[in-house]
């Protein structure tokens, strides 16, 4: 019977390890979402967050915001960041002897992760300004035809930019950038995690605001964007399947808009 090499053991141990990480953790961002999701339509609102009239924002309206997006920034990302996870591990794991890629990925992942934190920060005040003018319903969804038409558009053109064909150009090379903009230690871990975070928003800021139309609890919207986005970053038809998307959420919201 053929036996792996130490090398080959060592970085399929690493492998095994890092996808029970990640499933565990995306594992529990979606059960929240999910119980959250739930509370709502049972009648809960999320501490008040949909009620302007009834209770004013305050300290703790904010930070359950702020919680939320943030649980569903993990849940819906956690899952387009494996495989930049993956090769990094491989990669850290072959630059040298008794080489550890656990340490580097998780200074990675802590940049990447403080990154779609400030994104959580921006949407949750958001979300605060659209509760205050009444432009959420208790589904937290737009209730202005004129808001979710804008939004709608916005996103659509934005599928077309040279702006976000650069940044997905970048999402989908996670070997390419390792090679080329390689640092070691955990701050170059960890600048390495910012810069691709920054690239990753980029790409899916534009998607992600859209919540706001269908629903920022919206579970079937959250999946469905998750796996639009793995289509698109990992599968060679990515672009066009991108601009199709674009073209369709742009028609539909001047639709909206007329």
């Amino acid at each position: 019977m053929a036996h792996l090499d130490p090398f080959a053991a060592a970085a399929r141990r690493d492998r095994v390890l890092l996808l029970a990480a990640l499933i565990g953790l995306c594992g529990l961002a979606w059960t929240y979402m999910i119980r959250m999701a739930a509370g709502m339509t049972q009648g809960h609102s999320c501490h008040g967050m949909a009620e302007p009239i009834v209770r004013p924002w305050g300290s703790v309206e904010v930070f359950m915001a702020f919680s939320m997006w943030v649980a569903m920034m993990a849940a819906m990302m956690l899952p387009i960041v494996t495989p930049w996870l993956l090769v990094l591990s491989g990669e850290k794991r072959e630059s040298g002897p008794g080489a550890t890629p656990l340490g580097t990925v998780g200074y990675f992942m802590l940049g990447y992760a403080v990154v779609w934190t400030g994104y959580s920060a921006a949407a949750a005040l958001g979300q605060w300004g659209l509760v205050a003018t009444a432009l959420l319903s208790p589904e937290l969804a737009a209730t202005s035809p004129v808001l979710g038409g804008a939004l709608l558009l916005a996103a659509g053109i934005y599928q077309w930019t040279p702006w976000r064909d650069a940044c997905m150009a970048h999402c989908r090379s996670p070997l390419g950038y390792f090679m080329t903009s390689w640092r070691e230690g955990r701050r170059g871990a960890f600048t390495m995690g910012v810069r691709h975070g920054l690239y990753c928003v980029g790409c899916c800021w534009a998607l992600m605001a859209l919540s706001f139309v269908f629903g920022v609890m919206n579970i079937l919207w959250m999946a469905g964007v998750t796996a639009f986005l793995l289509v698109e970053k990992i599968t060679s038809c990515g672009p066009r399947f991108g601009r199709a998307a674009g073209a369709i959420l742009a028609g539909y919201g001047l639709w909206m808009l007329t």
